[in-house]
């Protein structure tokens, strides 16, 4: 069997990848599934990002919610004209990606660890493949819980999924800041999911990612909790424009997030965001 073709993308240049499938997760958010015309992309690992291109319009950084083999899959959110012509993107219609960029979660190196996932938002977006490959290798982790926020109950995201999760092994909590006349769940902050989840803050790897207050608020209490700052993974945002850690734009102190982040820990995060304006 011939191996596909996998082709390194100069950092200007963006592949052809074709849409294969598009679901409406709330009403600002699609994920779609992509599959390249001819060359691939090399393989992303869980935690790093692309730069996809509406074409015509533009490109944004994007994390990577599902890699399968050759398929990448993204949920983006509507905030501008880019994001909004790619929530609108349908099967068969043609996107431009490149990468992939940036740092990784690292989940190899929990083996043997509980595994903590906390995400807000849209934030459960790139932390999906690291539940996903927690459950396809049960020996080699201990107990994974998974703490989801949400600002409603219809702004979760993967709520068939999480089922999934949760019949599969996983210790599954949802809150919401505001809920419907329907919610019957937990309501409050996802940091108050924290006293229900199962884990050992001496032998546990948290891997958190939200909006900036939830990060930090998180953190703080995790490492009140016990966890080493270096055990505790976040994904951070700044505005990223090129990719490449070319361009500036998403300084944070030292880093470039889009070539030194987004994922980092947080003994290195810490510093950074208590500094005001930075």
């Amino acid at each position: 069997m011939i191996a596909p073709e996998v082709q390194v993308c100069p950092a200007g240049v963006p592949l052809p990848y074709r849409v294969v499938g598009h679901a409406i997760e709330a009403p600002d958010v699609a994920t779609i599934a992509l599959e390249p015309v001819g060359t691939a992309l090399p393989p992303f690992a869980p935690g790093q990002f692309a730069m996809v291109y509406a074409f015509g319009v533009g490109d944004i950084p994007v994390s990577v919610c599902g890699i399968e083999g050759r398929r990448l899959t993204h949920t983006i959110r509507t905030v501008g004209a880019i994001s909004g012509a790619l929530h609108q993107v349908r099967t068969d219609e043609m996107v431009g990606v490149r990468g992939p960029f940036g740092t990784g979660w690292e989940l190899p190196a929990a083996t043997g660890q509980d595994v903590l996932v906390v995400a807000g938002g849209i934030g459960m977006a790139p932390l999906r493949p690291v539940v996903l490959a927690a459950l396809a290798a049960p020996e080699r982790y201990r107990r994974l819980n998974v703490l989801i926020g949400a600002r409603t109950p219809r702004d979760l995201l993967y709520t068939q999924e999480t089922a999934n999760w949760q019949a599969a092994g996983a210790q599954v909590l949802v809150t919401v800041d505001r809920p419907d006349a329907e919610w019957t769940g937990d309501v409050g902050v996802v940091t108050t999911l924290l006293e229900r989840a199962a884990f050992d803050p001496h032998e546990t790897a948290a891997f958190v990612c939200g909006p900036e207050v939830m990060i930090r608020a998180t953190a703080r209490d995790l490492v009140h909790r016990g966890l080493a700052p270096d055990r505790i993974r976040v994904s951070l945002e700044r505005t990223m424009h090129c990719g490449t850690g070319h361009c500036g734009h998403c300084q944070l102190g030292p880093l470039l997030l889009c070539r030194d982040g987004p994922v980092v820990d947080w003994f290195r995060a810490q510093p950074l965001l208590g500094v005001r304006e930075l």
